[in-house]
């Protein structure tokens, strides 16, 4: 066997160093006896993230077992990130995780970190042996092409599984090795070649990453018809939903399909909510989307995802503070207040936790004129902009952003527009994340140059219209705002309000009677209960005894 791959020491059990990250000294003693047992003689144990980060500082492990659930200090998950980032696991390392709890969430996240095998507690001596025999096999069968990958080097790694594949010896890895056959041809964009091989294997194996990556291969090409009914199962079975969820996120923000790329994205963030990419990602769709409150919960999630790991920094709660002021701009209700009382706990929290919040003063400058003005307090707010706020756009393209939007709101339009013109020379690249990022920044642009106030403010003045019967008016002004935040129950209903006086009215023509069909469709797929479902049922009596 051992010919066919390149031994990379992990045949020498006396030779290898093995770490034990876990808080349970009970799991220390049972892996300990276990990996004795083989011959196995550098064995390191330690409770929590913090010492297990230092010993790999001060010398290399060929194996890591790992608890998922240190409570310690972090979890498993950014452990690893940690780990893979400062370069102390690679894919020649042997990783396992251990965890008492087997919920889909946990199992998801684990299987996005790719270890090489996943143990649940309570542990037996007899178990662990077989095991890791069995998987110290495989990466020693698998290492030349595992080191391939990890340098990216993609057309190697597919001369090393032609190899391997040719060999009968290694027929019980094969599985394995068309596994990384066949990401690399993603890899590499050999799409066609990546579905002939995928189709190939179809009529072999019933492996979930099988179907995904034949699905792959054709939404690559634009395929997107010849799978529906395929990708239609995958999204309903447990083994393969997630990863359907997230291909299908990929394909659509790809084909800039922002909503359905949203709502797929959101899916795959219920089952695996870890990943901090995704989530980021999840934001700039909510963005895109005009969902206010989705991008309200997104800043929210990745700075309580991001709590002692390597992603953490002050700018992360920054980040749901101003979303927080952004949904209040967005709220046309009293649901505001909380919002609003919530950024206010947020800020002191920030400042509290902020070892120096004095490198941040322009920022929480800027955050406390938006403040200002939401609660009415022009004139503090513009105080504070003219005497303090540089118009020198920031390395930093959220800090920018937020001087955008308090130059907007407060009615300095040429600054704003000049300041959005530099933002959108800062973003380089052609990654989704530049692409979706840039497409925002552009639908800012033509906002902030068509639009003048906030949903917020505009709906104050479509009532305003309505009370004094001016309804043209009035239904031009909610437009607006709905334009800034499409699916608001509040300005939906005042939309709807509206339409059916100027029907009252015998104002109507088709383009509202379409408008008024529009709503009301809208409003159904909404799933209203309690007063706002008593206010649909309402306007809705109210529209069909027009029509």
């Amino acid at each position: 066997m051992m010919d066919a791959a390149k031994n990379d020491g992990l045949a020498q059990l006396d030779e290898l160093n093995v770490l034990i990250i876990d808080d349970n000294l009970l799991v220390h003693s049972v892996l300990k006896e276990s990996l004795f047992s083989l011959g196995i003689k550098e064995v390191r144990c330690v409770q929590n993230a913090y010492y297990g980060l230092r010993l790999c500082d001060e010398m290399h492990f060929h194996i890591v077992i790992c608890a998922f659930n240190v409570k310690s200090d972090k979890d498993g998950f950014h452990l690893l990130e940690e780990l893979k980032f400062k370069g102390h696991v690679t894919k020649t390392t042997v990783l396992i995780f251990l965890s008492t709890e087997t919920d889909e969430s946990l199992v998801n996240s684990i299987i996005e970190l790719q270890p090489d095998d996943f143990w649940t507690k309570p542990l037996a001596v007899n178990k662990v042996r077989t095991r890791l025999i069995s998987i110290l096999k495989i990466k020693q069968v698998l290492f030349n092409i595992n080191n391939a990958i990890e340098k990216k080097s993609f057309s190697k790694a597919l001369y090393f599984a032609d190899r391997h594949l040719q060999s009968e010896i290694l027929a019980h890895y094969h599985p394995y090795i068309n596994r990384i056959k066949g990401e690399s041809y993603l890899a590499l964009l050999e799409f066609e070649e990546a579905e002939n091989f995928y189709r190939q294997l179809l009529s072999q194996y019933q492996y979930s990453w099988v179907y995904l990556g034949y699905a792959k291969a054709l939404l690559k090409q634009g395929r997107l018809d010849e799978i529906r009914d395929m990708i239609k199962t995958l999204i309903t079975k447990p083994d393969t939903r997630f990863g359907a969820h997230d291909m299908m996120a990929q394909y659509f923000i790809e084909q800039e399909q922002y909503q359905q790329a949203y709502e797929e994205i959101q899916k795959a963030m219920a089952l695996a909510p870890r990943n901090i990419e995704r989530n980021k990602k999840s934001w700039d769709l909510a963005r895109l989307t005009q969902d206010h409150k989705g991008q309200y919960l997104a800043t929210r999630n990745i700075a309580q995802q991001a709590k002692n790991s390597i992603h953490d920094s002050p700018e992360l709660l920054l980040n749901v503070i101003r979303s927080g002021i952004d949904l209040v701009c967005a709220t046309p209700d009293e649901s505001a207040n909380a919002i609003l009382q919530q950024t206010d706990r947020d800020i002191r929290q920030f400042e509290y936790d902020c070892k120096d919040a004095s490198l941040f003063k322009h920022q929480l400058l800027v955050v406390k004129a938006r403040l200002h003005n939401v609660r009415n307090e022009r004139d503090k707010a513009v105080k504070l902009v003219e005497n303090y706020m540089s118009l020198k756009p920031s390395t930093v393209i959220e800090d920018n952003l937020d001087r955008v939007k308090v130059l907007h709101e407060l009615g300095m339009r040429e600054d704003a527009a000049h300041l959005l013109k530099a933002i959108n020379n800062q973003i380089a690249g052609d990654t989704l994340n530049s692409q979706v990022v840039r497409r925002y920044i552009a639908q800012e642009s033509q906002q902030r140059e068509d639009i003048h106030f906030t949903a917020k403010e505009l709906n104050a003045m479509a009532v305003e219209h309505f009370q004094k019967n001016r309804l043209t008016p009035a239904l031009d002004v909610i437009d607006q705002a709905l334009k800034l935040s499409p699916d608001n129950l509040r300005l939906l209903f005042s939309k709807l309000k509206i339409l059916i006086k100027i029907k009252q009215e015998d104002q109507d023509t088709p383009a509202t009677l379409t408008s008024a069909k529009e709503i009301i469709e809208s409003l159904l797929q909404q799933n209203l209960e309690g007063k706002n479902l008593a206010v649909f049922e309402e306007l809705v009596v109210k529209w069909q005894s027009l029509v």
